[in-house]
């Protein structure tokens, strides 16, 4: 075959000229998988960089990139059995001179390979027995252990949003039971200061503060758990979502990969075919710069996947432990509150231990004048005002305490 009976499409894609020098491994190898080549494709070029080598190392060439001469040998006119051979021929070193090839990935996401996304999203959520029934190929790296996590980010929002509710409603509920105490110990207290007998007096003061103090405490107890029902939110709102959000970068990643990688089989495929029948291609004999960027691409979103699966990797193990950390720590805090109040509380009323309470209920307290019970009056009404403003006040302080953050 004539080479120069075709010009070459570039496919508006420009070359330039370089030159490497790659050690060779342990192995005798660079690293480079080779492809076209005599008598089918007027240039050899590299389909495949692995990683961990010489030549992946040295980064100067890449897939796409057509091979000119190996230790200043020409290799036009030879097949890509023979350039492997003279790479291997090579002792210790291989010098290589290269024509780059400058593509850009848009210029490689072509509808179809829009559509091949597409079909591994489908193909990801399905069984394999599905997928055969419907005639639909399970690419390598599906089922990924990393989309998989997706499912357990989603079981470990709903256990904190449960604790998260669990825990407004024992807070809610202990907040109701302060506000029950308060009332309490201002009853007992009010009948305190009007009992005339010095002993009875005393006991009932004495057992209305009581209850006053386990109000106390009971805010106290809001107070210290508040910040638990904020840091769980926050996991909840924002570590779990951004978490969330790279692992499916991280599919969309591997997705168009895997659609670079079946874009190139259909290829592959295609010229194996009109090989076997003896004939021409016409992207081939013209250089093959369409497989040549499809290659290139593959290697570009092949690099994206790797750092992307890199970043899932990190976050999501500084997410488990976060979780595992963050949860014992809250509940122990939380059982903690809730441990320091009911002995607190004990300690109150044992300290309280008033009863029986010696009551005269002949006295002539309640038998007074009616000037005087009206004087009484007026005091009860002042009383009463000012225990008002002082309950609206309270009650301020309360709600402000009680906003937990959503």
């Amino acid at each position: 075959m004539e080479y120069d009976y075709f010009e070459q499409d570039t496919l508006g894609m420009t070359l330039t000229t370089g030159m490497c020098v790659l050690k060779k491994d342990d192995k005798n190898l660079i690293g480079i998988s080779i492809g076209g080549g005599f008598p089918y494709c007027p240039c050899v070029y590299i389909v495949q960089v692995f990683e961990n080598t010489p030549a992946s190392i040295d980064k100067s060439i890449a897939s796409g990139d057509e091979i000119v001469s190996i230790n200043g040998k020409s290799v036009k006119g030879r097949t890509k059995v023979e350039v492997a051979k003279m790479i291997q021929a090579s002792p210790v070193e291989v010098t290589i001179h290269y024509n780059k090839l400058h593509a850009k990935p848009k210029e490689g996401k072509t509808l179809d390979i829009v559509l091949k996304k597409v079909k591994h999203r489908l193909v990801e959520t399905m069984s394999s027995s599905t997928a055969d029934a419907l005639g639909l190929s399970r690419a390598i790296l599906l089922n990924d252990s990393l989309i998989k996590k997706l499912s357990e980010l989603d079981r470990t929002a709903d256990l904190y949003r449960g604790l998260i509710r669990h825990t407004r409603a024992v807070l809610k509920g202990i907040f109701d039971l302060a506000h029950i105490h308060r009332a309490f110990g201002d009853a007992f207290a009010n009948i305190g200061a009007r009992e005339p007998q010095p002993k009875a007096s005393e006991a009932f003061t004495t057992f209305g503060e009581a209850h006053r103090q386990i109000d106390r405490f009971a805010l106290t107890l809001l107070a210290t758990v508040k910040p638990m029902i904020n840091d769980l939110n926050t996991y909840l709102t924002k570590a779990i979502p951004d978490t969330r959000l790279t692992i499916e970068k991280y599919a969309d990643a591997k997705f168009e990969y895997l659609s670079y990688c079946l874009k190139v089989k259909e290829m592959d495929d295609e010229e194996q075919s009109y090989a076997m029948l003896d004939e021409p291609l016409y992207r081939v004999e013209t250089g093959n710069y369409e497989y040549r960027l499809i290659l290139r691409c593959r290697q570009m979103a092949r690099d994206r996947f790797a750092a992307m699966r890199s970043d899932v990797l990190v976050k999501m193990e500084l997410l488990d432990q976060k979780h595992v950390q963050d949860i014992v720590f809250q509940l122990h805090r939380f059982i903690s509150a809730l441990e320091k109040y009911h002995q607190d509380c004990d300690t109150v009323m044992k300290e309280a231990d008033i009863f029986p309470i010696e009551v005269d209920l002949n006295l002539p307290f309640f038998n007074k004048s009616t000037n005087i019970n009206d004087d009484d009056d007026n005091d009860d009404e002042t009383h009463e005002n000012e225990n008002n403003e002082g309950n609206k006040q309270q009650q301020t302080a309360d709600d402000e305490l009680l906003n937990f953050a959503d």
